[in-house]
């Protein structure tokens, strides 16, 4: 099992487990952009470093999003005319307020593109939308119109409504 593996590695005292959480892939202001203009700046050089970075996390944002999608199709198969995918926070971690190129945006707009209605639930962003999106402060009614809840990191907010989450959090920790 994969949490085992991780665990395992993670009792190496140089590793430790405080930054071994799966996740929907890395985020964040600088490192997303960073990466992809080393790429842009040195694109006659070889680069495998840097490709290493980068394909493996647009692969993991594609596989997350396609199993959000298989779920969503599966709904549909059962009869529910057009399910709503809910994005449980734009944050990439508890207690942040900073949603700059959260992995979890890659994923809403993979399924967007397909057509699917999203719903955000993100109680720090002021505006009523998110790049074409609702955004609602009211959990329970985020709860009763989603049919597929996508979360990054879980949370016990969430616990009423366990069986509707897809998220990769193996630990349920940051």
């Amino acid at each position: 099992m994969t949490a085992d593996v991780i665990e395992g590695v993670c009792l190496e005292p140089r590793i430790g487990s405080h930054c071994n959480n799966p996740s929907f892939g890395y985020g964040g202001y600088c490192l997303p952009k960073d990466t992809k203009q080393l790429l842009a700046n040195y694109k006659d050089v070889p680069q495998n470093l840097i490709e290493a970075i980068v394909e493996p996390d647009r692969t993991r944002k594609d596989f997350v999003a396609e199993q959000v999608i298989d779920r969503v199709m599966s709904l549909v198969y059962e009869g529910k005319p057009k399910p709503v995918v809910g994005v449980y926070r734009l944050t990439m971690k508890s207690n942040s307020d900073n949603f700059r190129a959260s992995s979890i945006q890659g994923i809403m707009k993979r399924v967007k593109a397909k057509g699917i209605p999203v719903v955000v639930y993100e109680p720090t962003l002021g505006a009523p939308e998110f790049f074409g999106s609702e955004v609602t402060h009211d959990l329970v009614v985020f709860e009763q119109r989603c049919d597929v809840i996508v979360a990054n990191r879980w949370s016990d907010d969430l616990s009423d409504v366990a069986e509707k989450v897809y998220t990769r959090d193996l630990f349920k920790r940051d």
